[in-house]
């Protein structure tokens, strides 16, 4: 098995028995990652990233990645490795995303560019291959963006794809295969698959509706008509309202200042509503007219959806309004085994030590908010104790002295 690597961070065609790994990086060697990442100067105010393994994390060193540093800004990061076809075999995109500032709106995502990509001058209109990955805005979007462009033009999924949204670390898969075929999965489990052809509008429809086909004018596709023999019962129209029997007129009721009186209406417990017949079986009913289809001249067929001539770029080149989002463990190559083998010895071993330090930590805010609003609590009763036994006081000292009354009741000596 011969393997190139490049401090062992990042994998530039490296060669095994099965697989080729095309990129791949864990940002293990410190500062260095600066070397291999050029920051886009397509814009003087991009957002810079920082190497950091977070708040929380299963394994400090390992757990390092680019962390997203600054608010409400666009990022545009990306790194170079050696170009290369995907013709005639499968191609994987993986990477894991933290968002541990709990994302609001931001993206998620990477996008694959082709080798001729100036990256100095990369910025949100420059024409990639790929773009995949999950995309959080609000209660509303929260997605897994997979794009592919085709001639030229950016085609949408239609399928919609939850992306994962709490503040934990999560590996995000994308297989694309020369059969036309596709799989995205989260944190290795499948979360959606199918064909290119179906799943995006990149060839117009294969049928279409014949142009020269109209429904015949005596086609009669109502299941249910009016019985022409039901006829309306001659007690049947009822006013809506009624004059209500139980009111009477006011006693101060002026008729030369209000007018007549007249009782309110209240609904009529005998009204039927609108009369119509009853409805049976059409004789004539021929069913549902169905518009016959024909071939579609404009389209053709294409094998080669799939395929990118040249990929040579994986960017990070998005939007975020609270910042703190951790990217990390990246890898490209042609073997699904390869790159799923890779997030078990990466995510798969932090995950879990990561999950439990975000627990504690979450457990001792928890606790501390709990003692937090207790001394709040006691110090409001003591202020409330303190209020009262000052009002008792001021009760007190408001009453009148009873010797003084009693005196003050006493009679003069002239009185007497």
């Amino acid at each position: 098995m011969k393997i190139a690597v490049v401090f062992c961070t990042i994998a530039v065609v490296a060669l095994s028995v099965n697989a080729t790994v095309y990129f791949q990086e864990q940002f293990l060697d410190g500062d260095a990652w600066k070397s291999r990442w050029v920051n886009s100067e397509h814009k003087s105010d991009y957002g810079q990233f920082k190497l950091t393994s977070g708040n929380f994390y299963g394994d400090a060193e390992k757990d390092k990645g680019l962390q997203t540093s600054q608010d409400a800004r666009f990022y545009a990061l990306s790194a170079r490795f050696e170009p290369f076809s995907n013709e005639g075999k499968t191609v994987v995109i993986q990477f894991t995303v933290k968002h541990e500032q709990k994302i609001d709106c931001g993206g998620g995502y990477v996008k694959v560019f082709p080798s001729g990509l100036d990256q100095a001058g990369m910025h949100g209109d420059s024409q990639y291959y790929i773009m995949f990955g999950p995309d959080i805005c609000g209660y509303s979007t929260k997605k897994v963006h997979v794009i592919f462009n085709y001639k030229g033009k950016n085609h949408l999924i239609k399928k919609e794809i939850k992306c994962k949204d709490d503040e934990l670390t999560h590996l995000y898969t994308l297989i694309l295969n020369p059969d036309q075929t596709y799989e995205v999965k989260i944190d290795n489990e499948k979360v959606e698959s199918g064909s290119l052809e179906e799943d995006w509008d990149f060839l117009p429809p294969k049928k279409i509706k014949d142009p020269e086909a109209k429904k015949p004018e005596d086609w009669d596709d109502r299941p249910k008509i009016d019985d022409a023999d039901d006829t309306k019962p001659e007690d049947w129209d009822k006013p809506e309202n009624i004059p209500d029997p139980d009111a009477t007129k006011p006693d101060d009721w002026d008729e030369d200042m209000d007018g007549e009186w007249e009782p309110p209406a209240i609904p009529n417990p005998e009204y039927k509503g609108e009369w119509k017949p009853k409805q049976i079986d059409n004789p004539n009913y021929k069913g549902v007219w169905v518009h016959p289809e024909i071939d579609n001249p404009d389209y053709t067929q294409d094998s080669e959806i799939y395929k990118f001539d040249s990929i040579g770029v994986l960017g990070l080149d998005l939007w975020q309004v609270k910042s703190g989002t951790i990217f990390d463990n990246f890898i490209i190559t042609d073997d699904v085994k390869e790159a799923e083998d890779f997030g078990k010895d990466t995510w798969g071993v932090t995950k879990g030590p990561e999950k439990k330090m975000k627990e504690g930590q979450d457990e001792k805010k928890r606790k501390e908010e709990e003692e937090k609003n207790k001394e709040q609590d006691t110090e409001a009763d003591d202020d409330g104790e303190e209020e009262e036994d000052e009002e008792e006081e001021e009760e007190e000292t408001d009453e009148p002295d009873a010797t003084e009354t009693e005196d003050n009741e006493l009679p003069t000596k002239d009185e007497l």
